[in-house]
This record gives C-alpha cells, sequence and structure tokens, in this order.
C-alpha cells in the first residue's frame, strides 16, 4: 500500500542543502521512491502563505519510507539538512476506509 512523505523545509543555508539535494535523489530510487514535486512553487488556498521547500514523495510503503530513513547514504545527507534547514516530515499511508465515499462523521 503505497505511502507518501511531504517534507516542508524552511532553508537557511541554500549552498549546504544544496549539497543534501544532490545527494537524496539516487537514495530515494533505491527504495522504491519517487518524487512527486520538489519544491516546485506553492499556492496557499486558505490561511497564512506557504513560503518554504516542500517535497513530497511516494514511496511502496510504510517499511520502504523507514529502511530509506536508516539509509546510511541518506543519513550522511541528512546531516547537510541538519545543518541547513528546519523540516517537518509527515509520514501518510494512502487506503483508508473512508475515501470512496466518506462518511462525513469521521
Amino acid at each position: 500500500m503505497p505511502a507518501y512523505v511531504i517534507a516542508m523545509m524552511a532553508i537557511h543555508d541554500p549552498e549546504t542543502y544544496r549539497k543534501y539535494t544532490d545527494l537524496t535523489p539516487p537514495t530515494v530510487k533505491e527504495y522504491g521512491g519517487r518524487f512527486l514535486t520538489r519544491g516546485e512553487p506553492v499556492t496557499t488556498l486558505e490561511g497564512e502563505p506557504y513560503e518554504h521547500r516542500m517535497v513530497i514523495l511516494e514511496f511502496p510503503s510504510q517499511a520502504h519510507v523507514q529502511d530509506w530513513i536508516k539509509d546510511p547514504d541518506y543519513q550522511e545527507a541528512m546531516m547537510y539538512r541538519h545543518a541547513s534547514s528546519i523540516m517537518e516530515r509527515l509520514l501518510v499511508q494512502e487506503g483508508g476506509m473512508n475515501n470512496e465515499d466518506p462518511d462525513p462523521k469521521l
């Protein structure tokens, strides 16, 4: 069942952050993941304007995401992200029982 990673970054050192973005794609691919978005402009439809970077990835399963995060090459890449940005990362799994005919009470 597919799993989605939503990552939102406030970048304070773009040069160092670029090292992270250079290293990440092969690690994503190794675990069956793919980028659905990778820093494209975000339009706020409601609420405060979102002005940071957003990335959405799709993986075959939550287990693939967990394995990717533990991968030594990705761990090395994360050092650059930690040094250059503040991140919020969410994991969402597809396949809830409430998506064909949503129960309005849920």
